[in-house]
């Protein structure tokens, strides 16, 4: 990594030019920084990502109307070329849509990337959700849907992505273990799936990975699920690692979201909330500020900081954010840095719930 000038760090704060010319020096470093990304191994399997993957979900879903596929692509590309190599979508995500996209700009990557989907609702004649579905039959249908959209051979990462609590999770183990013997699947994961969920899962077929949310304002998995990922030698891969984007401090009060996005039913997401979790924003200004970092970029260090077997997925539709991103992983947060931000962080009670009720009972199953 290329190193600032002696004496730059600070004291050229006040300076305008040298200012400008230490945060280009500084995101140069960290531009090749992410070339020689340092590579992780999903828990205890061979699965080798980068230290920082890439969510596609929002490109075509959830938060507003989908954005211009030629544009998402040419976003999907530049980031393998900028050492991303580990990409998350689902069935679901359009439905359908994300997959297509995904599969459409990895193509020329085969075989040099991981990808990431998932299996596990049940959608009807227009794509509608219509409850979940995890039968064995179901888990194989999908599996063959998406290796024709994603373009590929056998699935990289196959998460279940709710738990069905109407098919024990042995079937659903036994039936992507089938998969993985039939050369269709390589690896087997959960997603905010709850730790006995997980034990009885991981006894039938090895899981890889638990993909499940974990941020600065969501970190109930610290209680039980991350300390079960460790005995067990599974990786956890949180999404949502910015807090659904109001951890970037883009986000206040008065920020309005078009009618689709799916925000506008959280109750995290009310104008009220916003405005109180505000603190928990203002903290890592403040962060930022000390390690010439942004709030993002100290969201995402904070987490990779955690345990080696973090990959956490920010998902973006912005080359500029794409690279903010990639740039938290030369950010070195020091222990006393950690210690400042869980002690000032254990001060904050973020408001609202991060899911409406009736998706809140979709996890820890």
């Amino acid at each position: 990594m290329a190193r600032l000038p002696t004496g730059w760090r600070r004291s050229a704060t006040n300076n305008t030019r040298l200012d400008r010319g230490v945060r280009q020096l500084r995101r140069s470093a960290q531009r090749q920084e992410v070339k020689e990304c340092r590579s992780a191994s999903l828990g205890n399997s061979n699965l080798e990502v980068s230290a920082l993957g890439l969510g596609c979900m929002g490109m075509s879903f959830g938060y507003g109307p989908a954005a211009v596929k030629q544009e998402m692509i040419s976003l999907i590309r530049s980031a393998v070329e900028r050492g991303i190599t580990f990409f998350d979508t689902a069935e679901a995500y359009g439905p359908f849509t994300n997959e297509e996209l995904v599969g459409e700009a990895l193509a020329p990557f085969r075989g040099q990337v991981v990808v990431a989907t998932k299996f596990g609702f049940k959608l009807g004649p227009n794509g509608e959700q219509m409850g979940l579905d995890s039968r064995p039959e179901h888990i194989k249908q999908v599996a063959e849907g998406s290796l024709k959209r994603l373009k590929v051979d056998a699935i990289d990462l196959f998460y279940q992505h709710r738990v069905d609590p109407d098919v024990p999770i042995e079937d659903v183990a036994g039936a992507v273990k089938d998969l993985i013997q039939e050369g269709k699947v390589k690896h087997f994961g959960l997603s905010e799936a709850g730790v006995q969920t997980i034990r009885r899962a991981h006894a039938v077929q090895q899981v890889t990975a638990l993909q499940s949310e974990y941020s600065l304002w969501w970190r109930a998995p610290e209680e039980e699920v991350l300390p079960t990922l460790e005995e067990l030698g599974i990786g956890f891969v949180p999404f949502s690692p910015l807090g659904k984007g109001f951890l970037t401090g883009k986000i206040d009060e008065n920020t309005t979201f078009d009618s689709s996005d799916f925000r506008n039913i959280v109750p995290r997401f009310t104008p009220e909330a916003r405005k109180a979790n505000q603190a928990l924003v203002d903290l890592l200004g403040k962060i930022a500020e000390h390690k010439n970092a942004t709030p993002a970029q100290i969201a995402l260090a904070w987490l990779l900081a955690q345990k080696p077997l973090i990959v956490p997925i920010p998902g973006t539709r912005k080359l500029e954010r794409l690279d903010e991103n990639i740039g938290a992983v030369a950010v070195e947060l020091t222990s006393d840095d950690l210690r400042e931000i869980d002690s000032a962080a254990s001060q904050i009670t973020v408001q609202g719930a991060r899911y409406p009720e009736e998706l809140e009972r979709r996890t820890g199953r």
